[in-house]
């Protein structure tokens, strides 16, 4: 992985974490164990610090920054959708901010919350725990049944899984010409993980 130092400081991956090869990290970046960060994923520690907790997913094409002197943080089991952007902000455990969600400087997300896909959350602002939030700016829409809740913490599981899967096996290859006749898909369970609209919401 592109992985860089700058004024002595170094990024720090835990050992049973995945960051993919095309993932960059600089300087202050700490990402701790069982972590996954994917392909593509910017991790800017070269003004403020970045903390990845325990369990927690960055995936393809996030953008993590700060100001200087600034922290931006994940708690463990975070869950940060593709191309989101998180700018000196601290995300709550098992929180998720969906596809290509900005979140900005002091904002909170609360343990829990979910962050719809393309919403933005300015500056300073709270999102509490175990709540929908949607639009620009965010706004709490409701708060989540236990049938999301258990959706989006299968979610991190499923990237869990993901990352001691890419560990084992992921490997650069060239493509081959055609598909084999008999060809196989990928060794995960498609039940574990499905869009929240697929599960029936209480009237």
């Amino acid at each position: 992985m592109p992985c860089y130092e700058i004024d002595g400081i170094v990024p720090v991956v835990h050992p049973t974490s995945f960051v993919h090869d095309s993932a960059s990290l600089i300087g202050d970046v700490i990402i701790g164990p069982n972590c996954y960060i994917g392909p593509f994923a910017s991790l800017r520690g070269d003004f403020g610090r970045i903390i990845v907790g325990e369990g927690s997913n960055v995936q393809d094409a996030v953008v993590i920054h700060a100001f200087p002197g600034a922290d931006a943080v994940l708690a463990p089991n975070s869950h940060i959708g593709h191309a989101a952007v998180l700018h000196g902000c601290h995300i709550g455990s098992y929180a998720l901010v969906g596809i290509g969600a900005i979140v900005l400087d002091g904002a909170t997300i609360g343990a829990g919350a979910l962050v719809g896909a393309g919403s933005l959350v300015t500056a300073g602002t709270e999102i509490p725990e175990r709540v929908l939030a949607l639009g620009s700016p965010a706004r709490v829409i409701r708060v989540l049944d236990d049938t999301a809740l258990a959706w989006k913490e299968q979610g991190v599981h499923v990237y869990q899984e993901l990352t001691a899967r890419s560990r084992a096996t992921l490997r650069q290859v060239d493509p081959l010409p055609e598909a084999e006749k008999e060809r196989g898909r990928v060794s995960t369970d498609a039940t574990t993980s499905q869009p929240l609209h697929t599960h029936a919401r209480p009237n």
